[in-house]
């Protein structure tokens, strides 16, 4: 390991008291009585008590670093294996009030650090770097990027400090100027959404969501918080309330854990067992960025379930439509594996459940901005589900590196697996819209879909710190609009990535305004693409003809504007202008040779040119 890569083997993050091991379970767990019936109430998560004896263990742990490569998933670095030493309680408490940090951080950051002349001696090991005190830092509530103390608003988002979107989403300001005035105003819009509540035979869009998949968090304290927290569903439930939707007009279904016999469905059972187990240990974790502490086995299968009976619901119409509010996601999540935060694979336990309830046809739309592997795994040799996928894939460069655009399905099934890998990041609504246009839904009405399922990730939304695209409400409000008629407007969408809390509310927020039959707002009529997504879009469309003939006569008409598209795109080479003209009798008198050179026929080329 290089040593400018390895982790202190002293950080407080490490450190464990044994004397307090059992307290760990009473404080991962989260006293929902606390709670009443508020949604998006704080839970609280698992953390270090205090020492109640010399002796410490230090435990392995794992550093979580976000964004650190150009997979847009964060990655992990290992920790040495556990050892046991004695340290006394003053070097316990110093140590205790330094971050996890490297080698590398301590050299980056000596300028910003002072000496404590009063423990030279128990820092000597540390010559000649001597103590290192670090400036305090916080975490923002919304993007979870790390401030200096001395900031107020988030330099990465822009948050303040003291955010209000856990308790009403993005309608709470980033800005806390006149915060009196707008908290008081937001407090009457609640009253006024939680007493709005409608009977579910007056509804039609159905709402899945549990507090006891709040529980599934990292139990280990790190350098930075994970991406895939609780605050997500607490963002967007703050968000539904305010807005009075739900609860209000939306009516939520009964919560029920998934069975192991519908599970075998999908995963194998030795997966199926690998996240059960979990339930009986702290924390462990499947893969370094798929975390699980004992609550996230219930939190799975209670999200399997949920899914699975929306799904249910809406193919037989008891419902109109329905969300999906649940996690841990599940796209990612194959066969055999759980992995990208994903433990089952939601959408995919929804489509069989549909199919169980007498649905022939099933579509499934994923514009998370990852591909999803597990999905595409599990129904790529399967003709009565056609997986749709538009995501960042970067030739491979972005996580999890699969659904290049000629991966069609196997066995018999090609065509029936449909990949949009956009080839950069900052794609926004334009682009998403116009492969819509060409490509998703021209398949869609081919295939006639019983019941349209969307893996709704979040995550190419503005300003999202993994997804790094450009995609706004109002764009997902309109791809929400256009798949809403191709099964008859039975649609289920089902929550996946998103790590902006803004984006994620504010974004989930305007697709359940459409499926409340409300107006996505704009109309993309003509969207014009940029060049690299309309090339996205004409290499699907090449592929994808030879299995979708309704497909052949947009990729002739495209191929054209393409080439005119370019052609138009192209900057004129300027002209050099000349500044002699030379007289025409000299092109056949002796200075024909310099006639030649002003006329720019020749070029004189310097020495060493």
């Amino acid at each position: 390991m290089n040593i400018f890569t390895q982790p202190l083997n002293t950080r407080h993050n490490g450190f464990r008291n044994t004397s307090t091991e059992s307290s760990m379970d009473g404080e991962a767990e989260v006293n929902l009585q606390k709670q009443g019936n508020e949604l998006p109430s704080q839970i609280l998560n698992g953390r270090h008590g205090k020492s109640g004896s010399d002796r410490i263990s230090v435990r392995p742990s794992l550093d979580y670093n976000c964004g650190d490569d150009n997979t847009g998933i964060a990655s992990y670095r290992d920790v040495p294996s556990s050892v046991n030493i004695d340290i006394q309680p003053d070097t316990l408490r110093k140590a205790r009030q330094q971050r996890e940090m490297t080698f590398q951080d301590m050299c980056n950051n000596l300028d910003i650090f002072e000496d404590d002349d009063e423990d030279d001696d128990d820092d000597s090991d540390w010559e000649p770097l001597q103590k290192l005190r670090e400036i305090m830092k916080w975490f923002c509530t919304n993007c979870t990027m790390a401030n200096l103390d001395v900031a107020v608003h988030c330099d990465s988002c822009g948050e303040h400090r003291e955010s209000g979107i856990l308790k009403h989403g993005f309608f709470a300001p980033s800005f806390l100027h006149k915060s009196t005035l707008l908290e008081a105003e937001l407090e009457t819009r609640t009253d006024k959404g939680m007493v709005s509540q409608v009977s579910t035979s007056n509804s039609s869009t159905a709402i899945g969501f549990d507090e006891r998949m709040l529980l599934h968090s990292e139990v280990e304290m790190k350098s930075h918080p994970h991406p895939e927290r609780p605050d997500r569903l607490r963002a967007i439930a703050a968000s539904l309330a305010t807005a009075g939707i739900f609860p209000g007009r939306c009516y939520p279904i009964p919560a029920r854990e998934i069975t192991k016999e519908e599970l075998e469905m999908v995963h194998s059972a030795e997966n199926i067992q690998a996240v059960e187990v979990s339930s009986n240990v702290i924390s462990c974790y499947f893969t370094p960025d798929t975390y699980a502490n004992k609550h996230s086995a219930q939190a799975a299968r209670l999200a399997a379930g949920l899914c699975a009976d929306l799904a249910s619901e809406v193919f037989s119409g008891r419902a109109k439509n329905g969300f999906a509010l649940v996690r841990p996601p599940g796209h990612h999540a194959g066969v055999k594996q759980a992995m990208g935060f994903c433990l089952h694979n939601n959408a995919a336990v929804s489509a069989l459940a549909a199919q169980a309830a007498g649905a022939k046809k099933v579509l499934i739309v994923d514009w998370d901005v990852h591909h999803g592997n597990g999905t595409q795994e599990i129904f790529e040799q399967n003709k009565s589900v056609l997986y749709i996928s538009l995501h960042r894939h970067e030739f491979g460069r972005f996580y999890p590196g699969t659904g290049a655009a000629d991966e069609v399905g196997t066995m018999g099934a090609e065509g029936y697996c449909v990949n949009v890998p956009w080839s950069q990041s900052g794609v926004g609504d334009n682009d998403y819209i116009f492969a819509f246009k060409q490509v998703v839904l021209p398949i869609a009405s081919a295939f006639a879909p019983d019941l349209t399922i969307i893996s709704a990730g979040f995550d190419a939304a503005r300003g999202d710190p993994l997804g790094m695209c450009d995609v706004t409400p109002a764009g997902y409000a309109q791809m929400t609009y256009l798949l809403n008629i191709v099964s008859g407007g039975k649609l289920l969408v089902i929550l996946e990535g998103g790590y902006n809390l803004r984006s994620i509310s504010s974004s989930a927020t305007a697709v359940i305004k459409v499926l409340l039959g409300e107006s996505p707002g704009c109309d993309l009529d003509d969207p014009l693409p940029s060049r690299a997504g309309m090339k996205t879009v004409l290499d699907v469309l090449a592929i994808q003809k030879n299995f979708w003939p309704v497909l052949e006569s947009s990729f002739s008409q495209l191929q054209s504007q393409y080439e005119i598209y370019t052609t138009q795109r192209r900057k004129p080479r300027k002209k050099r202008g000349r500044g002699v003209v030379p007289p025409l009798c000299w092109r056949w008198s002796r200075k024909r040779l310099l006639y030649h050179v002003l006329k720019g026929q020749l070029r004189v080329r310097g020495k060493g040119f």
